[in-house]
């Protein structure tokens, strides 16, 4: 908290809110009355301080966030200078979306600084997005999964059993009486 700066120093009033004499207290008012700012100021702190690019992807869903809100607002414009209850309840409709939008895309945003600031502080290991180990699939007739065309039995499985004689299908299939007298084929 001794670096904390309201709004990463991205707002006008950032410096100017009491921040190094109760920085816990800036925080939670940042976060409860500035929310937007909190999250967009620091999307911008750790995009400098990594040296990370928007992507095209991150833009085009901050943009259709956008648009959105600016649509809701359009139609909350009309619907009060025109007087209709259908325009009124679909700006509401609107409005509502756009706030769902909006909480998703900061959401995805606190999560993705989440995962920046842990690679930073190096709580991810060597490699902080590795690929998952390779996994077998079992058959519900057998125990475990099978060895066959993947080189070792993965760690902690007792070795493959080896494979069954006599091929496809097994000895003893179709069962006698199969199938019942008078079935035409």
């Amino acid at each position: 908290m001794s670096r904390y700066t309201c709004c990463a120093g991205y707002m006008p009033c950032s410096g100017r809110c009491g921040e190094s004499k109760c920085p816990e207290l800036c925080l939670c008012t940042e976060v409860f009355l500035c929310f937007g700012n909190s999250v967009a100021s620091t999307r911008f702190l750790l995009q400098d301080e990594f040296n990370i690019q928007t992507t095209k992807c991150d833009n085009c869903i901050i943009g259709f966030m956008f648009c959105l809100q600016q649509l809701a607002c359009i139609f909350s414009i009309v619907a009060c200078l025109v007087g209709s209850e259908e325009l009124s309840e679909a700006s509401q409709l609107l409005n509502c979306l756009a706030d769902l939008v909006y909480c998703t895309v900061c959401a995805c945003m606190q999560t993705q600084h989440k995962v920046e600031m842990d690679k930073r502080d190096g709580k991810f290991g060597p490699q902080p997005m590795a690929v998952p180990p390779m996994q077998n699939m079992s058959r519900i007739d057998q125990p475990y999964p099978p060895n066959v065309g993947y080189g070792q039995q993965p760690y902690g499985y007792p070795p493959a059993p080896p494979p069954q004689a006599g091929g496809y299908p097994p000895a003893g299939y179709p069962p006698q009486g199969y199938p019942a007298p008078g079935y035409q084929r």
